[in-house]
């Protein structure tokens, strides 16, 4: 009996039913299904061909069928595009201006966290004359002032210092909450990177230990985050 062949166009599978077929159904070359060739020995080729390449091979499964298989590949499909990729530089910074936006409500955690910051512009050649401060009452605040000075095209980066302590009531997760969206918004709206340096802590010994103690100063690492923001928007995403 002549073999049947049936044609998936969507796949461009090959299902041949076959006549020869075992006492338990099963075709009788179930041993003969391996690719002609390796996979390795399949991309050397396609590497080096710059015409379509037809590649085609069998396999056989039970219940008389098997499977043809065809791959079709074109060498310009092979040739890997290398991938650039784009960051920011923080021995680069001379040159940038920056503002730093700070909120004066737990001044004792804040004021550490501005030493920091400034400290670190220094290390990174950021000249005093090319930062300036702008204190505002609360971390509440902190977002529709970043906005302004963004939005003014003076700065290369805003960076944006506060505390919020919890307390007994939940007045903190409000202040918390909007002061996160605020910074998030002021960046997204002026399109100059706003940098969230806004403590959350549970208690006053996080904030502290967080503005210069035990656990660093996230005064000074947010800096340098503002330092390699501005060297990406100003080298890479002009």
């Amino acid at each position: 009996m002549a073999a049947t062949s049936f044609i998936d166009p969507c796949s461009s599978l090959h299902l041949r039913s076959s006549s020869s077929l075992s006492p338990k159904g099963f075709s009788n070359n179930t041993q003969q299904h391996s690719p002609p060739f390796s996979l390795s020995s399949w991309h050397s080729i396609s590497a080096k061909t710059t015409t379509p390449l037809s590649i085609q091979s069998q396999e056989h499964f039970g219940f008389g069928f098997s499977v043809e298989r065809k791959w079709e590949e074109r060498g310009a499909f092979a040739k890997t595009q290398a991938v650039r990729q784009l960051t920011g530089s923080v021995t680069c910074a001379e040159g940038f201006r920056f503002a730093i936006v700070v909120a004066r409500f737990n001044e004792i955690v804040t004021r550490p966290l501005l030493a920091g910051a400034l400290d670190t512009f220094q290390k990174y050649s950021v000249k005093e004359e090319d930062i300036d401060v702008v204190w505002v009452p609360g971390s509440f605040e902190i977002g529709l002032v970043a906005e302004r000075l963004g939005k003014s095209r003076k700065y290369q980066a805003i960076l944006c210092i506060g505390a919020v302590v919890r307390g007994d009531t939940t007045h903190y997760d409000a202040v918390a909450n909007s002061a996160a969206s605020g910074v998030l918004s002021a960046g997204l709206n002026s399109g100059v990177p706003c940098i969230f340096g806004v403590l959350t802590c549970e208690d006053m010994d996080q904030a502290l230990n967080r503005a210069g103690g035990k656990s660093g100063n996230k005064g000074s690492e947010a800096a340098l985050t503002a330092i390699e923001m501005a060297s990406l928007f100003e080298h890479h995403l002009k």
